[in-house]
C-alpha cells in the first residue's frame, strides 16, 4: 500500500476504534478495508481535489453503515433500507402511477422497490463486483450483510441527470418486465420495431431500449465525480464565506452539521448552550439559501444542485414549471423570460426602469418560491 492509502487507513483505524468501540478488533479492521476498497494504490496517483472526493464518499458511506445498518440483525437492517429507498418522492411518484396502470393494482409501493433491488443484487455488475469485495473483507455474515445494504443504499441515492439512479433502475426493470411477446405475425407485410425508446415523466431525452450497460454505468460514475467535485467547491467557497461574515464557530459548524451530527452532538463539540447552536443554525441557513446561493456564488450553487434557470427551470419538473409559470404575474414572467436569455439583474433593471435592488428583490422572490415547489 502506498505511503497516503496506509495514512488514510491508519486515521479510519482511530477513528473506528473511537467511535465504535464495542466492535471487535477484527470487525474494525473488516470495515477499515471495506472502506479503502479494492484498489487501495489508487490514493497516489490522485489529485488534492480528487482525494478529498474519496475521503467524503468513505466517510458518507460510514455514516449510512451507522445510522441505519450496522450490528442490526437481517430482517431490520434491510426493512431500514427499503423504508429508506421507498422515501424517495420521485421513486413512489413512478412506482404508484405504474401500479395504478397495470393489471396487478394492490402491489405496495415497498414490494415494487424489493424486485428492482433483488434484480440489481442478481444482474448489476458494480454490486455483483462489490459483493466479491466484501466478501473478501470479512467472514462475518451478518457485517458483510450490513456493509451489502450500505453499498446499495450509497450506489441507488447517486445523482444522475438530477434524478437518484434507482429511478433509471426502475425504468429498465419496467422495461424488462413488461416485454411482450409476438401473438400474430400479418401475413406478407414486414415486421416493424415501433421503437426503440422509452419516453419517461421529468426528463427532456427518452431512454433508450438499446442503452449499453456498461456504457450507463460509466456515465454513472462520471457524472457521480462531477457532482462530488462540485460540493466540494460550494462547500469550501460557502465555508471561506461564513469565516469571512458569520465566523469561526459558524464554519465549525457547518462542518460537525456534513458529518451528520445531531445539533446536540455539535453543542458537546462545540461547548456552546444547544439554544445557541441552533440559533447558529438558522443563520447559516439564511446565509445559505437568501445571500450565498442568491447573490454571492448562484452559479456554483445552482451548477451543483442542477437548478439553474437556463437549463434545469430551477429544478422543477416539466408539470411543476407550467404551474409556477402560470401563476406569475405578466411582469414576472417577463424577469423569468429575460433571465432565461441571459440578460443581466442590471439589465432587466434598466428594461424596466427599477432600481437594480428591486429586481434582485423580486427574482429573490421568485426562486424560493420555486425551491419551496421544489421540496
Amino acid at each position: 500500500m502506498t505511503k497516503t492509502g496506509l495514512k488514510i487507513e491508519s486515521l479510519w483505524c482511530d477513528r473506528i476504534a473511537k467511535e465504535c468501540p464495542r466492535l471487535s478488533g477484527e470487525e474494525q479492521e473488516s470495515i477499515v478495508k471495506w472502506l479503502l476498497g479494492e484498489d487501495s494504490e489508487r490514493f497516489e496517483g490522485l489529485s488534492t481535489n480528487q482525494l478529498a472526493i474519496a475521503k467524503q464518499a468513505m466517510d458518507y458511506r460510514y455514516r449510512i453503515l451507522l445510522q441505519r445498518y450496522l450490528k442490526l440483525g437481517p430482517t431490520q437492517a434491510y426493512r431500514n433500507l427499503i423504508t429508506r429507498l421507498g422515501s424517495l418522492i420521485v421513486l413512489r411518484n413512478k412506482i404508484k402511477t405504474w401500479v395504478a396502470l397495470s393489471r396487478d393494482r394492490q402491489r405496495a409501493v415497498a414490494d415494487v422497490i424489493q424486485e428492482v433491488i433483488q434484480e440489481m443484487l442478481n444482474s448489476d455488475r458494480y454490486i455483483q463486483q462489490q459483493i466479491a469485495w466484501i466478501a473478501q473483507c470479512t467472514d462475518n455474515s451478518r457485517l458483510r450483510d450490513s456493509l451489502l445494504l450500505t453499498t446499495v443504499e450509497e450506489y441507488c441515492l447517486r445523482p444522475i441527470r438530477n434524478q437518484p439512479l434507482l429511478v433509471y433502475r426502475f425504468v429498465n426493470y419496467l422495461r424488462r418486465s413488461q416485454r411482450g411477446g409476438m401473438t400474430q405475425v400479418p401475413q406478407g407485410e414486414m415486421v416493424r420495431l415501433i421503437s426503440e425508446e422509452l419516453t419517461v415523466d421529468d426528463l427532456d431525452s427518452p431512454v433508450s431500449l438499446l442503452d449499453n450497460q456498461a456504457l450507463a454505468d460509466y456515465q454513472d460514475a462520471q457524472d457521480w465525480e462531477e457532482q462530488q467535485i462540485l460540493r466540494m467547491m460550494v462547500q469550501k467557497q460557502f465555508e471561506d464565506y461564513l469565516g469571512e461574515n458569520v465566523g469561526v464557530v459558524a464554519v465549525r459548524w457547518l462542518k460537525l452539521y456534513l458529518q451528520g451530527l445531531s445539533q446536540d452532538a455539535i453543542a458537546k463539540r462545540l461547548d456552546l448552550p444547544v439554544k445557541q447552536v441552533y440559533r447558529l443554525r438558522e443563520k447559516v441557513s439564511y446565509h445559505a439559501i437568501r445571500v450565498f446561493a442568491l447573490k454571492t456564488k448562484p452559479e456554483l450553487v445552482a451548477n451543483w444542485l442542477e437548478i439553474s434557470l437556463q437549463e434545469h427551470n430551477l429544478g422543477l419538473t416539466l408539470p411543476q414549471w407550467e404551474n409556477f409559470y402560470q401563476e406569475l404575474t405578466p411582469l414576472q414572467q417577463k424577469i423569468i423570460e429575460m433571465l432565461k436569455a441571459g440578460e443581466s439583474i442590471e439589465a432587466i433593471a434598466a428594461d424596466l426602469d427599477w432600481k437594480v435592488h428591486q429586481v434582485m428583490s423580486e427574482w429573490s422572490k421568485l426562486y424560493l418560491t420555486a425551491q419551496s415547489l421544489r421540496s
